[in-house]
């Protein structure tokens, strides 16, 4: 028993992954400052009740700009040009106004199913302006109480030909553009596009976040220039791919070749599988494709990996409530993943993407913030195959959210 008299909250009986009892943790000022057996202090207390206690999870790659469209557009769309040109055609008409409501709405379900971390990208071009990057800023504000919410701005029809998209992408990292994005396969020079994104993130030193290699044709892909792209610049541990779904269309030597390649230049995978299970394979009579790269098997053989939402009812997925516990849940269903790699799931959503997005404070460790999610469960396993109810949430050890168990009425109550 280890006496202290500075913690301003204590959380008893605490189940962190991978230990064999429950623990206490001790907070001072929003900071953890102690993980024992037993602490012994007068202090605030929350009684996890031997509950699965993680350090919250992490959305890497989100759309809060065009959430929320369902009903402004048809949905017929089979495509990824398609949606591209969906969106398109609503976003000049948005309003900062507008994508700050919707963006709302989709980080508050965020929040209550347990995400404390999140990258979201926003695009940049001549339609939108920074209409919709200076939403996302105003989020970012205003949620800081319950989420950390990192900005990745990027041009999604393109760079070299759209005039005056770079000189808006410049604007927004100088006023607050965390990471830049791109989309080569938008562009009619997509070397010169991934050239230049490069060019762009040394000027600003901030990471790169690519839409990369979505489609199902393995014949040609941008991953060699982007893997060039990294060991040249020395960018590796700095740069993601979203979506690569050419990785599953891969056969095993080629896909072997292609793992090793990402692994040696530090080039992190994000797989959507709303987005990439609906978008991919819609031209297929039978037998059709999954379009899904599989992250856990890219992560055992160290590839940095993540699972993430990206789109929430739009024209790319017109499905989502922002619950990471639930996209791991159906990817692990979607990739054929055993009981065994039920933890790497789960890792997927937590440990994994921050790694990604170098987050360096992350994690239920002494020295980090007092970020927690309480699921009910005793064993972190069961947190993928089960679905648990995801109980509390505390962010820098403020409470930020509660949810109530559902209640059985027995016909004798």
């Amino acid at each position: 028993m280890t006496a202290q008299s500075a913690f301003d909250l204590i959380f008893r009986n605490a189940l962190l992954r991978g230990a064999a009892a429950p623990m206490d943790i001790g907070v001072t000022r929003g900071r953890i400052t102690a993980i024992e057996p037993t602490l012994a202090c007068e202090a605030v207390e929350v009684d996890v009740g031997g509950r699965l206690a993680l350090p919250g999870f992490v959305d890497s790659h989100i759309h809060l700009d065009k959430a929320c469209l369902l009903g402004r557009c048809g949905h017929d769309h089979g495509s990824v040009s398609e949606a591209i040109r969906a969106v398109s055609g609503m976003k000049k008409d948005f309003t900062v106004e507008d994508v700050y409501a919707r963006g709302a709405r989709v980080l508050e379900r965020a929040i209550v199913h347990g995400t404390t971390r999140m990258r979201t990208h926003v695009e940049i071009d001549p339609r939108i302006g920074l209409r919709g990057f200076e939403a996302v800023k105003a989020l970012k504000r205003d949620y800081a109480w319950a989420i950390d919410l990192s900005l990745c701005v990027f041009p999604q029809e393109g760079l070299t030909n759209d005039p005056g998209s770079e000189e808006l992408l410049v604007q927004a990292l100088r006023d607050g553009g965390e990471v830049i994005g791109g989309c080569p396969y938008t562009d009619t020079d997509p070397n010169a596009h991934l050239a230049r994104i490069f060019d762009l993130a040394e000027a600003f030193d901030v990471d790169v976040d690519l839409h990369l290699d979505f489609d199902l044709d393995p014949s040609w892909w941008h991953l060699d220039e982007v893997c060039r792209q990294t060991e040249r610049r020395n960018y590796g541990g700095r740069v993601a791919i979203g979506h690569a779904t050419k990785l599953s269309a891969l056969p095993p030597e080629r896909l072997k070749a292609a793992t090793a390649q990402l692994a040696k230049a530090g080039v992190a995978v994000t797989v959507l599988p709303a987005t990439d299970l609906y978008l991919m394979g819609r031209e297929a009579t039978h037998n059709a494709p999954r379009g899904l790269t599989l992250a856990h098997k890219l992560a055992a053989d160290g590839v940095v990996c993540s699972i993430a939402t990206n789109n929430v009812l739009n024209p790319f997925t017109p499905f989502g409530d922002a619950s990471l516990l639930r996209m791991a849940n159906f990817y692990a269903n979607v990739a054929h993943a055993s009981v065994n790699d039920f933890d790497t799931c789960l890792d997927l959503v937590t440990e994994l993407p921050a790694r990604l997005m170098n987050l360096l404070d992350y994690g239920i460790e002494v020295g980090n913030p007092a970020d927690l999610v309480v699921l009910d469960t005793q064993d972190s396993r069961f947190a993928i195959a089960e679905l648990p109810d995801i109980v509390m949430g505390f962010k820098s050890g403020r409470q930020t959210f509660a949810c109530q168990r559902p209640t059985l009425f027995s016909p004798g109550c």
